[in-house]
């Protein structure tokens, strides 16, 4: 498996310890998104994606981070120690979503990431520079590996239908009727369900694992 692309959100403030965000992509097939840049003592590292840890409030069963002094249902107030702690005695407070399981992968990329970074710091100083991190391009990738069939012949005309599961099917020479897809046939989805579905599943188009802790 190989690093096919890393795309590098630069930071603004140069006294901030975070230094960028960036997004990793895997054999053009996979992508991991929000590792952190961050200055350390020895020099830049790369930090995985992470979650907040949570426990839950012993009165009413709520979900709090363990940071939270206070319920945040019931308000009763909560043990501020306690988080598990590491060996160094420092409280886990996070949790790592994706991460390499031995050092020879999390060596190579965090060297790819910090050679991606320093060429991003370069071409933010030229005249016309635009930041592509949230520029989700999956269908461009995918576009670059596999090419699509051919398209269909000019003047052969198309149908798309809206809703889930949309689709875009031809009308063959002879054909004076396309077929719906059969979700939009059944009496038990109205207009409105539609949308509702519609909307449901274009919320996973963008956005996914995007933003901070």
């Amino acid at each position: 498996m190989e690093i096919s692309e890393v795309r590098i959100k630069l930071m603004d403030d140069p006294n901030e310890r975070l230094l960028g965000f960036c997004s990793v992509t895997f054999d053009g097939w996979f992508v991991i998104r929000d590792l952190k840049i961050i200055q350390g003592s020895k020099g830049p590292f790369v930090a995985m994606p992470s979650r907040k840890l949570t426990d839950r409030c012993p009165r009413c069963g709520t979900k709090n981070h363990l940071r939270a002094r206070f319920c945040n249902d019931c308000g009763v107030e909560l043990d501020e120690d306690r988080a598990i702690k590491d060996d160094d005695g420092r409280a886990k407070l996070y949790a790592d979503i994706a991460h390499p399981i031995n050092s020879i992968c999390r060596d190579a990329i965090q060297r790819r990431v910090i050679e991606s970074w320093d060429k991003e710091k370069v071409l933010a100083k030229q005249p016309g520079y635009i930041c592509t991190y949230d520029d989700y391009g999956e269908d461009r990738i995918a576009k670059l590996k596999h090419p699509q069939k051919a398209a269909p012949a000019r003047g052969t005309p198309t149908i798309r239908f809206d809703g889930p599961n949309d689709s875009t099917r031809r009308i063959e020479p002879g054909q004076s009727e396309v077929a719906r897809p059969h979700h939009l046939d059944s009496p038990n989805v109205t207009p409105s369900k539609l949308s509702a579905e519609s909307n449901w599943e274009s919320g996973f188009d963008e956005g996914f694992g995007v933003g901070v802790q």
